[in-house]
């Protein structure tokens, strides 16, 4: 089997079309693919070649490697195979999100007094007004009166 290179840095523009026509001088190609946004379709500016030849794709990753291409500088390095158990890399650096670790902005984290969630506004499980509820002060007044 031969061996598949990363490329890294493609203008936006360039198809798969386009990217087995780049390295093709070098060897004969299996499959070349660009990456792209499921939504959307639009290139994610990498892609993948895979030769036939390990010696083609050594030579096409030192003389492809920092190429100019449509104004970019390439970015060509043998692939590294996905480890499906490797953990990946956490983006959010401790900053929360949706009632995250911690931190957050708006909507989570430990910052705004209670724990995680949307703002609410104020909570209902107590009155805010200094007064006692009528209530519980009616029913002191009588347990007193009945003391006596």
């Amino acid at each position: 089997m031969g061996k598949r290179i990363y490329v890294g840095n493609l203008p936006f523009s360039v198809g798969q079309e386009q990217l087995k026509e780049l390295f093709s001088p070098y060897g004969e190609i299996d499959e070349a693919v660009v990456v792209s946004n499921k939504f959307s379709g639009r290139s994610k500016g990498f892609g993948f070649v895979s030769f036939k030849d390990d010696a083609a794709a050594d030579k096409a990753i030192a003389e492809m490697n920092k190429k100019e291409v449509e104004g970019r500088p390439l970015n060509v390095k043998e692939a590294i195979p996905f480890d499906e158990n490797k953990p990946r890399k956490s983006f959010d650096r401790g900053r929360g999100g949706f009632g995250g670790r911690s931190g957050g902005g708006r909507f989570g984290g430990r910052s705004g007094g209670r724990s995680g969630g949307f703002n609410r506004g104020p909570r209902r499980d107590r009155d805010f007004n200094d007064e006692e509820p009528k209530e519980s002060s009616d029913m002191s007044e009588e347990s007193s009166e009945s003391e006596e």
